[in-house]
């Protein structure tokens, strides 16, 4: 009894120093990356946008692990002299709140698509935001194509880049498996947001632009620190790896879809691969069109910045907002 004391004692006091550096991480990311956008009250939750430009409403949805930062680097930059853009971070990352108080360390569930897609348009409500085209980047493709299903009407058009859109074969990495169940949330997550090395951040980044640089000060601009923060990261896995059935229930109502659609995907793409998600999204959706780019990977929008905004543009034009 004495020994299961003394370890229990042990283990909570490994605890207690984990939660505390974890502590000081947190707060020194949420000190250097702060909201560069507005704050807004939405349906009890918070949710962040990143307001510039005037024009056509442009709706910016981003990745897994991501936020608005990776749009403020340099994307928005080449748009706001044409549109109104609003970058939104997704719910549980960057500086939005969770979409649904129900969920704990000790509940694996992640937000739908469509859940989010509720959530951000309620948030677009506010904001004044009427008939825009929606892009989504990589996991963010999913909600943009979440928030066409929900309001056809009300949506000029889509553009997705190298987006989630169908089911794909086989399961995820260990690491979004560990992370996403309940034990691992609670247990594994603090580890990680406390020790990380930020090396380890540098090889995650190289990883997802391959073949495709690294932008130089990008790593910097990011704060991928804000994603390591322990809600923040598991919110981020579970939304991952609860994906895929809601992908299966999806792709079965992407023929309704009648608004313009552009797709954009990189050939060298291993993240998110073109044969799996976007060469059936275009033919799923009457009158989409791709664009597939050579020798690019997951990231077209910093790789490839020229074919997104074409895109765009063409969307703009499509939809008759131009």
């Amino acid at each position: 009894m004495l020994g299961a004391a003394l370890t229990i004692a042990a283990l909570a006091g490994c605890g207690v120093v984990v939660d505390r550096q974890a502590d000081l991480r947190e707060a020194s990311a949420e000190s250097r990356y702060p909201p560069t956008g507005k704050l807004i009250e939405v349906q009890g939750r918070t949710i962040h946008a990143h307001i510039e430009g005037s024009g056509p409403d442009l709706v910016l949805l981003h990745g897994a692990s991501g936020n608005t930062r990776d749009f403020t680097f340099s994307f928005i930059d080449r748009l706001k002299d044409d549109y109104r853009v609003i970058a939104f971070d997704r719910p549980g990352l960057g500086w939005s709140e969770r979409a649904s108080e129900t969920y704990g360390p000790w509940n694996p569930k992640g937000e739908s698509p469509m859940e989010q897609a509720a959530l951000l348009q309620a948030a677009a409500d506010q904001l004044g935001v009427k008939r825009p085209l929606v892009l989504g980047h990589s996991y963010g493709g999913a909600v943009a194509l979440a928030w066409g299903l929900a309001r056809p009407d009300d949506t000029a058009g889509l553009i997705v880049v190298a987006g989630a859109s169908n089911p794909w074969p086989g399961g995820l990495g260990p690491l979004y498996r560990v992370i996403g169940s309940s034990w691992g949330g609670a247990l594994i997550a603090p580890l990680i947001t406390a020790w990380a090395p930020e090396d380890r951040v540098d090889d995650a980044l190289a990883g997802i632009f391959a073949p495709d640089p690294v932008p130089p000060g990008y790593s910097r601009h990011i704060g991928a620190g804000l994603t390591l923060r322990r809600e923040s990261f598991r919110a981020n896995a579970r939304q991952v790896n609860t994906l895929r059935p809601h992908l299966v229930e999806m792709s079965e109502r992407y023929p309704t879809l009648q608004m313009p659609v552009e797709i954009v995907h990189g050939t060298e793409d291993t993240t998110v691969p073109l044969d799996i998600h976007s060469e059936p999204l275009s033919r799923q959706i009457p009158g989409a069109n791709l664009t597939r780019l050579d020798g690019i990977g997951h990231m077209p929008h910093h790789a490839a910045p020229e074919a997104v905004e074409a895109a765009i543009d063409r969307a703009a034009r499509r939809a008759r907002l131009r």
